[in-house]
């Protein structure tokens, strides 16, 4: 029997495997129903939106990707945080230019009848 805490750490692990693959579908199916995704520059997205969104940024760039947690608290039977690191490169579709990229991210996490999902997601550039 898997413990939230490595259920949670799966789902991560599946969420960094959608980005790295530039896979929308897989991306919008680590939310909760009404999940909300905050990126930086962009509008939020929630819900039904959110596949869409995330196949806008995948048609622009491709990420690879790898998150380091950096704080994993479980605050009750049904949610929980995280605050993680992601680091790597984001290479620019239309014109092949690569870059590194770095993010530092909380994830706010809902218990649902399927398992963990992401409820709220947010992240921006370090210092």
């Amino acid at each position: 029997m898997t413990t939230h805490d490595d259920q949670i750490r799966a789902l991560l692990a599946t969420y960094e495997q959608s980005l790295n693959t530039s896979d929308a579908a897989l991306a919008a199916s680590c939310y909760t129903p009404d999940g909300i995704f905050m990126p930086t520059t962009l509008p939020a997205a929630k819900g039904a939106d959110m596949q869409g969104a995330y196949q806008q940024i995948f048609d622009a760039i491709h990420l690879g990707v790898t998150f380091t947690i950096d704080e994993l608290e479980i605050t009750s039977t049904h949610t929980a945080y995280a605050l993680t690191r992601s680091n790597g490169t984001q290479t620019v579709l239309a014109t092949g230019d690569q870059t590194a990229e770095s993010n530092r991210e909380i994830f706010l996490f809902r218990r649902t009848d399927t398992g963990w999902r992401i409820a709220r997601y947010m992240f921006n550039k370090p210092a």
